[in-house]
C-alpha cells in the first residue's frame, strides 16, 4: 500500500513543446505567459547574435531570443507561421522565437531523463533533460541558460 500511496504523489509537469528545424523541445507551462504570432522586432546595437531585437507587449519591451541561434542551430528566418513564446522566469521576461508551437504534454518526473553523458556541458546547460513520449525525443528547456546574467544586462 505505501509503494502505491508513493506512486500517486509522483510529481507531474505539464509541459509545452515546439519545433525549432526538425527538434522537439518543451519548457514547463508554468513559465509561459502566452503565444503570440511573429513580430519583425527592433534591432538592438551590441547585442548578441541570438538576440533578434525587441517588440512592444502591450508598452512593456519585450527581448526576442532566436532560440534555434542560441541553442546553436542556424538562425531561423521567420515567417508568419513562426511564433513567440513569451517566457517569464525569475523576473526576467523574454519571448522565444521558435518555428510553431506542437502539444501540451503531461509528463511525470519519471518520464524525464538525464541529458546524457555524451552531451557537451553547454548543451547540458541548455537542455535539463530528455523526455521519450510516443516515440518522439524532446528536450526540456532550462530557461535560466537562455539569457546567462552578463547577457541579461546587454540584451
Amino acid at each position: 500500500m505505501l509503494e502505491i500511496a508513493k506512486a500517486n504523489k509522483a510529481h507531474t509537469n505539464e509541459l509545452i513543446a515546439f519545433r525549432i528545424k526538425a527538434q522537439e523541445f518543451c519548457v514547463d507551462v508554468m513559465c509561459v505567459r502566452e503565444i503570440r504570432g511573429w513580430t519583425a522586432a527592433t534591432v538592438l546595437p551590441q547585442s548578441p547574435s541570438f538576440v533578434r531585437g525587441v517588440i512592444n507587449l502591450r508598452g512593456a519591451v519585450l527581448p526576442i531570443v532566436d532560440l534555434a541561434a542560441r541553442l546553436g542551430f542556424a538562425p531561423a528566418e521567420p515567417t508568419e507561421r513562426h511564433v513567440i513564446i513569451v517566457t517569464e522566469f525569475g523576473r526576467q521576461v523574454v519571448g522565444l522565437l521558435v518555428d510553431g508551437v506542437s502539444d501540451i504534454l503531461t509528463a511525470g518526473d519519471d518520464v524525464i531523463q538525464a541529458t546524457p553523458d555524451v552531451a557537451t556541458d553547454a548543451a547540458k546547460a541548455f537542455v535539463s533533460g530528455i523526455l521519450a513520449i510516443d516515440g518522439r525525443m524532446i528536450g526540456l528547456i532550462e530557461l535560466r541558460s537562455i539569457l546567462p546574467s552578463e547577457e541579461r544586462v546587454a540584451a
